[in-house]
Formats: C-alpha cells, structure tokens, sequence
C-alpha cells in the first residue's frame, strides 16, 4: 500500500470514528442538576449498558429552566376517576420479540395531564367550525409570566382576583392554589373539593385585566361548583388560552419567561402540553 494510500485510509477511519463519537454522544441527556456536566459527561461501554441508570429531571441548566409540566403514568388522577389513568401506553412492536425497534402506541384523553382547553371544548358552535388546539395562538402561550400564589381558603373569586392587584399589562399568569399544597396531582383519585375559578372570579379577569393565559395547579380552571359557567366566560371570546394540571412546586413567585406547546391535533378541543419556565 502506498503511503498516500495508507494517510488517505487512516484519515477516512479516524474521521468516521469522530463522527460516531460525536452522534453518539450523550450531550442530549444533560446530567442532573447540581452536578458539573462537564464533568459527569461520559461514554458508556456496551459492557456497562446493564448498569445505565436514567435521570429524570425537574430543573435544567443549572436551575434556570423548570419543567413545570406533570410527568405521564398509570396513577395519575385522570376526570372523575377513582383510579387514576390506568394502562395507556403500551410496547406494539418490541425489539425482544424480533421487531427491528421498539414501538410504542398510547390512547388517553386529550385532558390528560398537564394539558390545554382550545374553544370547542364547551362551545359545540366551534368545535364544529373547527376552533381547534392547532388554531391556538403560540405567541399567548409563550412569553413574559407572572407566578401568583392565590389565597388558600377559598376558590378564585371576583374578590380573590381583586385582592391580587395583578396590573394592567401582564398577559400570562399561574395561579398556584391549595392544589399545590395538597398534592392534588400526585393523587390517584380524583378530588372535586380542588380549588378553581368560580364564574364571578372568572367574569372578573375577563373584564378587568389584560392576562390571555391563564394557568393552574389542577385538571381544570374552574372550580368544581361553577364547572361550565366559568369555562363558558373565559372560552367564549375565544382569546384566553386555558393550559390546566400545571406542576408549580417549590417555584418561587414572580416573572418568569413560560413557554408552552400543545400537540398540533387537528379537530381536538384538548391536548397535553409541555410547559417549562425559564429565568
């Protein structure tokens, strides 16, 4: 072999090699926080595959993004369920089973979770004409928020939203109730006493404010009491977004960046949603 030939096959090997490296690194799986990434970045052998233990994460880049979004599982309080969700997802295809992959497929409500309401969701009139999630406005869902902590003995009230002096301007705000406090989320059964937004709390941010997002700790905004009159205020024109089942714990209160994206479900009044917040 030439030596041209020889530098010219070593080069093709080393650069393959580095390409490899590159593609399979593990800079995709940020290591959990407090720890220096620099450091615990490594790569692991096919002879250690056994002892991969994955890390799941509430906060990333050293505490300035949060995920304030609920993790998917069979105990999670699923609308007037005692049981939780139950059995969702599942292996169709398993590489075990001599599939070249594994596949899974899933099958669960679009109010699932942490999750967001588009109009038809109580408005027959638009869900026909086809007032769906993938016609909501991204530029509500993310941007500049406020994280209030709202009164803990009693729903949203016209009295509660007056008392939290929320200015004129502020576009996106997360009411964290007594939900949070209760770990109303964590629970399997599903609890009607959560706190939520009664129709005159409701009629009083549509009226009196400038917030297009509204967010809460809970499967719904409004309070079980006033369950469709509130939706039916805050849906009606069709400019407030309602994301529900956010994860506000041990978030301390103020503005935050949110951001926010449903599932492009064509003809779905209803879809999870990731949400995270940024310093």
């Amino acid at each position: 072999m030439t030596s041209l030939r020889f530098f010219l096959l070593t080069f093709a090997v080393t650069h393959a090699v580095f390409q490899f490296a590159v593609a399979t690194s593990d800079a995709a799986y940020p290591s959990a926080y407090g720890l220096d990434q620099s450091c615990t970045a490594t790569t692991v052998s096919a002879s250690s595959a056994d002892d991969l233990v994955p890390v799941r994460r509430e906060v990333y880049g050293g505490g300035r993004i949060i995920d304030i979004s609920h993790r998917y599982h069979s105990e999670m309080p699923s609308w007037e369920s005692s049981d939780g969700l139950g059995h969702f997802l599942w292996l169709a295809k398993s590489m075990k089973n001599g599939s070249l992959a594994n596949n899974s497929e899933m099958k669960l409500p679009t109010h699932t979770g942490t999750h967001v309401d588009a109009p038809g969701h109580v408005f027959d009139h638009y869900f026909d004409a086809g007032f769906d999630v993938d016609t909501l406005d991204l530029d509500v869902l993310n941007g500049p928020a406020l994280l209030v902590d709202v009164p803990r003995d009693k729903n949203i009230t016209a009295e509660v939203m007056k008392s939290l002096n929320i200015l004129k301007g502020v576009k996106r705000v997360l009411f964290r109730t007594l939900n949070t406090d209760r770990r109303l989320m964590y629970k399997k059964e599903f609890d009607t006493s959560y706190v939520g937004f009664m129709k005159d709390g409701a009629q009083w941010l549509v009226d009196n404010t400038d917030i297009k997002l509204v967010g809460i700790d809970y499967l719904s905004v409004a309070a079980f009491a006033d369950l469709i009159p509130s939706h039916l205020v805050f849906l009606q024109g069709r400019d407030v977004i309602l994301v529900e089942g956010l994860k506000l714990d041990d978030v301390q209160p103020g503005i935050y960046s949110v951001h926010c994206l449903p599932l492009r479900l064509v003809g779905a009044e209803g879809s999870p949603i990731r949400c995270i917040l940024i310093k």
